[in-house]
Order: C-alpha cells, then structure tokens, then sequence
C-alpha cells in the first residue's frame, strides 16, 4: 500500500507580514498531482489542518476544496486534529464526510477505532490520535497524572488492544500530533510541553507497522517507521535551511517499508543574514539573497538610521528586522539571556524560586508550579476553542 504523509497544513497563516493562502493552494494542487501520478492508496494528514481554532473564511474555503479535490479522486484520506485545530469544528460532520472517503479523526475517545483498507495482501488499519492535551484527556484514557506520554500510551495501548482482534498479518498506521524524542524542532511550532515533560519517547510505538507524525516543522526520521513529514510550507525563519516535503512510503505485505521525500513548491527562499549594516549593503556574496524573504540582524554598535529602508533597496523582500549590537560578556542583559537559553518555563519559575529566598524548591513546591502551568495551558485551550 502507497502513502502519502503530509502534516502542519497551517491554512490561514501568515509569513510575517505575507498573506500565504496563495501558497497554500498551490501546495494543495501539488499534493493532488502527486497522489494521482504516483498511484497513491492513501493520504495522510497528521494534525494543524488549520492555524488557529477558528480559521478565517478563505482558509475553510480552501479547506473545503482540498477535500473535494481530494475525495475527486477517489483516494482514501485520513485527518486528525492538532494543537492549533479546534478538534470539535474540524470534526463537525465526519461521519457524512467519511462516506466520500474523508476519514477525520478527531475525538480521543475513538484512538482505538480504526479506518481500514485493504490491499493485495489483506487489510491496513489506520489509528488516529489527535492531539492529547494531557489534563483533558487523562480521564478518558484512565491515567493518574497527566502527562504526553502517559496518554499517548494508553491510547496506543487501545490500538495494541484492537490490533489484537484483527486477522494476523493486518499491519498498522498510526497518525499522531506529539513531539517524540529526537525530534528538532523550528520557532514557528506551539510549545505542547505539559506536565515538565516536553517529549515522548518513539518507543511508545512499538509494534506499529508506520507512525506518520505531525507536529514539527522539519521532514525528518526518528526510527525507520516513526518520521515527521514537516510543514509544507516555510512559516519561520528558523525554517531557513529545510528541505519541505512529504513522505511517500510502501507499506509491503510483510510490513516491511520503502521510503521516499517528494519535495513541495517552494514559494520563495529563505535567507537569514547578520553583521554590520554597511557590510550587508556592500558584500557581493550576499547578491543570492536579494529575490530571497530576508531575515537581517544588525551588529552595529550604534542603531544606523533608517535601516529597513536601506536594506529594502538592495533585498527588497526583507520582513525581519533585528538588531544584536556586539557586548561585552559581562553585559547584565547578555548574562540573563545566557541563563535563560534552552531553559523552560518550569526552571526559569524554579530559578526565581531560587533568587528570591535563596532555597530551591522543594519535590511538592516543583508539583505545584507544575500543576500551575498545567492548568494554565489546559485552561487556554479550553478557552480557544470555545471561542
């Protein structure tokens, strides 16, 4: 069976200031043509179909036509829900939706309930699981203390336990939205760290024939049979050096698979540039970058004037501006950026804990800040996809 593994749709996003719906039809068009002339048996999309919650009309529009383009074909697809999608207004009408082939997964509760295909060589069943917010779910799938991979273990427990059921040789898919250990991430993905936690570990998935990921913005492997597929389309700077594309994977008879990248339409090139804005105006080696989306960071010591408009004449699509003048090591603001890279909000609460009484928290003080930002992070969501 031919996959097609695609992810982190994003419909409605900007690139800084640049309006992207263009960019995503065409990435559409390209995924129907890819599905078509590559004899695809299946697509799968593995969570943030849209943006935000509620997504703006020409993103549901677009939306809308990807399924038609999508069901006119007659491939089967399967969808789960993200962090950014609203589970419960992507899934609106799923169960008329999955007669055409559009097969939406959405709700937790139904991890263990798969969409099942068949090939040459018997069935292929696929498990979607949206994306598990840990302190809602946690009672539906009977865990203590909420935590991403207590969760998205118990609910691929439910998979194990269907898969059980089923005649032998049946092999498996499974779509889910996580950040799996090993996993690099980009600045334009939604921090999902929850309970102290911020990854789960790929052997979560043992025993499952193919994991499509969702989540990360990077096409890359984490084993053999557990990859992201990557955004489709460059929505940070820190996306500079990707290479977007899609899995295209052959699932065999015996389970074993093939793997291969299809690369997406790339609207424009990325280019990130640093130094001294005289030197960025001058330097001949930078005239590759001048059709580019530019991300300039001046080192001048001393802010130049009007420094936007000057580097527009020679990159005239520049969209970020940001100045880092040189400093001594000893600079205060310097030291506490230091302090504060690579650090998460559960140490930067337990450092503060630390400066003001001059004692570390303590094992049940590091449980309340934990719970604390659990229950501020449930309460977001909540609060967003009510809206």
């Amino acid at each position: 069976m031919r996959l097609l593994h695609t992810s982190d749709w994003h419909l409605g996003r900007a690139f800084h200031r640049v309006n992207m719906l263009g960019a995503q039809a065409e990435f559409i068009g390209h995924l129907v043509s890819v599905a078509r002339e590559r004899e695809v048996d299946a697509v799968v999309v593995s969570g943030d179909v849209y943006d935000r919650a509620v997504p703006p009309l020409a993103a549901v529009e677009l939306f809308d036509d990807a399924l038609h383009r999508l069901a006119g074909l007659g491939v089967p697809t399967v969808m789960i829900s993200g962090n950014h999608d609203s589970a419960r207004r992507l899934g609106v009408g799923a169960g008329l939706i999955d007669r055409a082939g559009i097969h939406l997964r959405t709700d937790p509760s139904a991890a263990g309930t798969p969409v099942v295909l068949r090939d040459a060589f018997g069935d292929v069943a696929f498990y979607g699981l949206p994306y598990l917010e840990p302190a809602l779910v946690k009672d539906e799938f009977g865990v203590e203390k909420a935590g991403h991979e207590s969760v998205l273990a118990a609910a691929v427990d439910r998979v194990r336990a269907d898969l059980a059921t089923r005649a032998e040789g049946t092999r498996s898919v499974v779509l889910a939205h996580a950040f799996v250990t090993g996993g690099e991430v980009s600045d334009s993905e939604r921090d999902i760290t929850v309970g102290g936690v911020a990854s789960v570990p790929a052997g979560v998935f043992d025993g499952v024939d193919y994991v499509a990921l969702g989540h990360l913005h990077g096409c890359q492997t984490i084993t053999e049979r557990v990859r992201y597929s990557g955004s489709p389309l460059p929505y940070s700077f820190s996306e500079a050096d990707h290479r977007k594309s899609m899995w295209l994977i052959d699932l065999a008879g015996d389970g074993s698979l093939t793997a291969e990248r299809v690369d997406c339409p790339v609207p424009r090139a990325l280019a990130r540039i640093r130094g001294p804005l005289e030197d960025l105006l001058a330097d001949p080696g930078l005239a590759r970058h001048e059709e580019a989306w530019v991300e300039a960071t001046l080192t001048d010591a001393v802010r130049p004037a009007d420094p936007m408009a000057r580097l527009m004449e020679r990159f005239p699509h520049t969209l970020s501006l940001a100045f880092d003048p040189a400093r001594s090591p000893e600079d205060p603001d310097v030291t506490y950026a230091r302090r504060l890279e690579g650090r998460d909000d559960q140490e930067i609460a337990e450092d503060f804990v630390m400066h003001v009484r001059g004692a570390g928290a303590d094992e049940h003080e590091r449980g309340v800040l934990r719970d604390a930002f659990d229950a501020v992070r449930a309460d977001e969501t909540v609060r967003e996809v009510a809206r």
